[in-house]
C-alpha cells in the first residue's frame, strides 16, 4: 500500500512516526513545499529577543532522519493538483520546475494553515512581512537587524509575543489590535487589561480598538501605517492577524465546515474513505460545546497527525476531543486558558457564570508568594466546569491542564473545590488556589450540591 502524506510540519510528522511503527511495510511518500521541516513558530520571538539562537534550532526533525527508514522525502515539491476520484495528484519539483502525475492508495493531508492576509492597501509593500513559516521567520528577523521602529499588526499570541520579543532586542513597537481587547478570543476583558497594562509598562505602545487602513511609503523610505484616526511612521511592519486552513487541494472534494477547515471524524477521516486530515487544514472535534471547531494550535497537529497514521487503515483510536488549551509567557508572566470564555459560554447559550479569585499561589511567609488570578466558568444549570483563566509570576501552566482534565470529564465546581490535591508550604496554601476558586463558585451558588 502506498500512503502518500502532503504537508510535514507537526501533523504530518507525527502521521509518518506511527505510519512507520505501525505499518513498516507501507510505502510512504511526503510531498513538502519547503526545504526544511517541524519548525516551531513560536521560537520566532524567541530568538528576536535573544532566548533562541539562532532559527535552525527549533527544527525538531530532520528529513534526512526518514529517508534512512526508507521514507521518499520530497522537498520543495508543491501538490498543484488532487484528483480524489482517480486517486492521483499532479506534483511540481519547484527547483526544477518539472511536473509529475503521481497515484497513492492512501492520502493524509497535513497542509496546515496560511497567514490570513486583511484587505488593506498597500499590504503587498515589501516592508509589511509575515512570520509563519521557516523561511518568513528567517526573513523577517534578518530585514529586524537594521530596523528599529516595529509595527506589528494583530493582538493575538502571535503578536504579543513579536511585541515582547522586540522591546526585549530594543527596538520601538507598536503594537495595533482591531477589536478592544488584546488576546479577546482567549481571556477575559481583565486579563486582557493586565496584559496590555504589562505591555505599556515596558514600552510598548499599544493601539487598540483601531483598523490599519493602508500602508504606504513615506518620502524618506519610511513606511506609513494608517489608521482612521491616525498615522504612525516606521521602519517595518509584522503582519499577525490569524491564520486559515490551507485546504484548496480539496475544495469540492471533501466536506469542509465554512472556513474551509476539513471535517474530519473522530478517526481523521473525511467523507472521502481514502483521505485522512490532521492539523491546521481540520477541524477539533471541541468538547466543551460538544461541536466541531477550528482551533489551529501545535497541540493539536501532533494528537491529530498520530491518529492519522495509527487509523490510515481502520479505525482503531479514536480522538478524545479537546479544550483547546493554550499558554504563554509575556514579561515573565504566565497565562494559561482552557474551554470558554464567559462571552462563548453565553453565546452558546450556557446559563453560564464566573468567578475571579485573586491570591498568593503560597503562604505569605514564604517567599516570592506571588499572586494569582483565576478566573473560572460554569454551567449554573449542571454546575460543570466550562472554562478557566489563570496568570501570575509564578508558572501555573500546569494548572490549566489539570481544569482541561476536569473539563474533559465533565467535572463541576463542586469536585473541583474538594479535589485532592498535595500541599506544602513550597508548592500551595492547605487549599490549592485552584480548590479555592472552585470554593468561590460553590458560594456563589449557595452551597455544595447534595449527594
Amino acid at each position: 500500500m502506498k500512503v502518500v502524506v502532503i504537508g510535514c510540519t507537526h501533523a504530518g510528522i507525527a502521521a509518518v512516526k506511527q505510519i512507520l511503527n505501525n505499518y513498516p511495510d507501507t510505502k510512504i511518500t511526503v510531498y513538502e513545499r519547503q526545504s526544511s521541516i517541524s519548525y516551531l513558530s513560536c521560537a520566532t520571538y524567541l530568538h528576536i529577543e535573544g532566548t533562541v539562537k539562532t532559527l535552525s534550532d527549533a527544527l525538531y526533525a530532520d528529513p534526512e532522519e526518514f529517508k534512512q527508514q526508507g521514507v521518499e522525502m520530497e522537498m520543495n515539491h508543491d501538490v498543484i493538483r488532487l484528483n480524489a476520484k482517480d486517486h492521483s495528484m499532479l506534483v511540481q519539483d519547484l527547483n526544477t520546475r518539472e511536473m509529475e502525475t503521481i497515484s497513492y492508495d492512501k492520502l493524509i493531508v497535513a497542509t496546515g494553515s496560511i497567514t490570513a492576509i486583511p484587505t488593506i492597501s498597500g499590504i503587498e509593500n515589501p516592508k509589511v512581512l509575515l512570520c509563519k513559516t521557516y523561511d518568513q521567520a528567517r526573513d523577517l528577523c534578518q530585514t529586524t537587524l537594521d530596523k528599529h521602529r516595529i509595527a506589528v499588526i494583530g493582538g493575538g499570541y502571535v503578536g504579543v509575543e513579536l511585541a515582547e520579543g522586540y522591546i526585549r532586542s530594543g527596538h520601538e513597537v507598536l503594537l495595533f489590535q482591531q477589536s478592544p481587547y488584546l488576546l479577546d478570543k482567549y481571556v477575559e476583558p481583565s486579563i486582557s487589561e493586565a496584559v496590555k497594562q504589562k505591555l505599556i509598562e515596558n514600552g510598548v505602545k499599544v493601539i487598540t480598538n483601531s483598523k490599519v487602513r493602508s500602508f504606504s511609503d513615506t518620502k524618506d523610505g519610511d513606511l506609513l501605517v494608517s489608521t482612521d484616526d491616525e498615522e504612525y511612521e516606521v521602519d517595518m511592519s509584522a503582519m499577525s492577524a490569524g491564520i486559515i486552513p490551507q485546504t484548496d487541494l480539496l475544495q469540492g472534494q471533501v466536506d469542509m465546515k465554512e472556513n474551509g477547515a476539513i471535517i474530519v471524524d473522530e478517526y481523521m477521516h473525511t467523507s472521502n474513505p481514502d483521505i485522512l486530515a490532521a492539523g491546521d487544514d481540520a477541524v477539533v472535534h471541541y468538547n466543551p460545546t460538544l461541536s466541531l471547531g477550528y482551533s489551529p494550535l501545535a497541540s493539536h497537529a501532533v494528537r491529530q497527525g498520530t491518529l492519522a497514521g495509527i487509523n490510515v487503515f481502520k479505525r482503531l483510536v479514536r480522538s478524545i476531543g479537546t479544550q483547546s488549551t493554550t499558554g504563554m509567557m509575556i514579561f515573565n508572566q504566565t497565562i494559561a486558558t482552557t474551554g470558554l470564555t464567559l462571552k462563548e459560554a453565553k453565546s452558546a447559550n450556557f446559563n453560564a457564570a464566573s468567578v475571579t479569585y485573586n491570591g498568593p499561589y503560597r503562604p505569605d511567609f514564604m517567599p516570592d508568594a506571588h499572586f494569582v488570578t483565576v478566573i473560572l466558568i460554569y454551567d449554573r444549570n449542571n454546575r460543570k466546569i466550562l472554562g478557566a483563566q489563570l496568570m501570575s509570576e509564578h508558572d501555573i501552566s500546569q494548572s490549566a491542564n489539570t481544569i482541561s482534565a476536569l473539563i474533559q470529564n465533565e467535572g463541576t465546581i463542586d469536585q473541583l473545590a474538594l479535589l485532592d490535591m498535595l500541599f506544602s508550604p513550597n508548592f500551595n496554601n492547605t487549599f490549592d488556589y485552584l480548590n479555592l476558586a472552585a470554593q468561590k463558585a460553590v458560594e456563589q451558588e449557595h452551597g455544595y450540591l447534595r449527594t
